[in-house]
């Protein structure tokens, strides 16, 4: 259904901006993207997406960065060309400017006009931690000790685990 969802946004604006999420949450939903594409020729070239988050201290070619996993589960299977693909970077030199840029970009594209979500097993969204105040636009964050246990079952070792990650704030998102 969010598949479809998605599908009918890009045939009515086909240069939507899409904000992705990374995790088992939206598989599925991946899968019937691709298929809608590949047996439906649902054209993606003119769409731009933002990743809503990447571990820090993980490169893009480290097999649990979520650019890896972006590029395995959907992008090599669709036609959206890689400059308008935006996953967050996880090893920016300045993490202040490099967020403020990636907050540049998303309102240069118009903000995004349909978010895909999942909720952490704590309730997080994006790497925004539940906590009493959050933070409205892009940033570093400290990963909760839950997210990091739930997120080990990808790793070697829980002590393999980022502890931070580069997140979109919930007024972006």
């Amino acid at each position: 259904a969010a598949a479809k969802e998605i599908a009918t946004l890009i045939r009515e604006k086909p240069q939507a901006v899409l904000g992705l999420a990374t995790g088992s949450t939206p598989l599925g939903m991946y899968e019937e993207l691709i298929r809608i594409h590949r047996e439906e020729g649902l054209d993606l070239s003119q769409v731009t997406t933002f990743n809503l988050d990447e571990y820090y201290g993980l490169d893009r070619d480290h097999e649990q960065s979520y650019y890896q996993f972006m590029q395995e589960h959907f992008f090599q299977y669709v036609n959206i060309p890689q400059a308008q693909i935006h996953i967050p970077d996880g090893n920016p030199d300045d993490v202040d400017a490099y967020c403020r840029e990636y907050e540049e970009m998303v309102r240069q594209a118009g903000g995004i006009d349909l978010q895909v979500l999942g909720i952490g097993t704590n309730g997080h969204i994006g790497f925004n931690e539940p906590a009493e105040e959050l933070i409205p636009h892009t940033h570093l964050t400290e990963l909760a000790s839950s997210t990091v246990e739930a997120n080990a079952r990808f790793f070697s070792r829980v002590e393999d685990v980022p502890r931070h990650a580069i997140t979109m704030g919930m007024s972006t998102i």
